[in-house]
């Protein structure tokens, strides 16, 4: 079973994707922080962003594997660097590369496609699982998310530099050729601003319970 999960940055989808596969026993796949992985990469080798060759070079050397719902790159757990500042300012550049897009789907469908998994990204539920057995979109408004992530301490940005980021990146996600941040016509809207991390994992969890019942799974 594939459980995907779309929705904008700060919106608490890995939160709850997490959770879910805790819960559910699934493999858990992150395709945002896989991007970071490589904007990591490039930024450790001095990689110029707009130098996409290079960049599309040292992604495909790049080798990515999860172990125990956290991601290591070249062998190493780099969980805790993918949301550094430095990071932040030039993902969203980096996976705007249709090729970058090609390299990282490859890798999530890769580790889906071994066992039952919650995937969650951008565009898992309209590209890269569009037949996943169930679809969410997390929502929440720009000031909820920027808030969540000034509360977290782990940028050394202001609230207000946070929120206007998250927003340039709302406005880049959903202006993207390919891959672009939309919903899915079939897909479960849930908007959690004003939701605790709890209300939302039993609204999710109790929609793939009925699917699974459903289903006979």
């Amino acid at each position: 079973m594939i459980v995907a999960i779309d929705g904008p940055a700060g919106s608490g989808k890995s939160t709850i994707a997490r959770m879910l596969a805790r819960g559910l026993g699934f493999t858990y796949v992150n395709s945002g922080n896989i991007y970071r992985a490589m904007t990591l990469r490039a930024l450790r080798r001095s990689l110029d962003g707009r130098d996409s060759a290079a960049v599309l070079a040292s992604s495909r050397e790049a080798r990515i594997e999860y172990k125990g719902g956290r991601l290591f790159l070249d062998g190493e757990d780099v969980e805790e660097e993918l949301h550094s500042a430095q990071v932040d300012a030039e993902v969203a550049q980096l996976s705007a590369l249709p090729p970058l897009r090609d390299i990282v789907n490859a890798h999530v469908r890769a580790i889906a496609g071994a066992s039952d998994a919650v995937v969650e990204g951008r565009d898992m539920t309209t590209v890269v699982f569009p037949d996943a057995d169930a679809k969410f979109f997390l929502d929440a408004s720009a000031e909820a998310r920027a808030r969540r992530r000034f509360d977290q301490g782990l940028s050394d940005k202001s609230f207000e530099e946070i929120r206007d980021n998250i927003a340039m990146r709302d406005d880049i996600d959903r202006a993207k050729s390919v891959g672009a941040l939309k919903i899915a016509p079939d897909a479960v809207y849930l908007d959690s601003s004003y939701l605790t991390i709890q209300e939302v994992y039993d609204k999710v969890y109790g929609k793939i319970l009925q699917l699974r019942e459903h289903n006979g799974r």
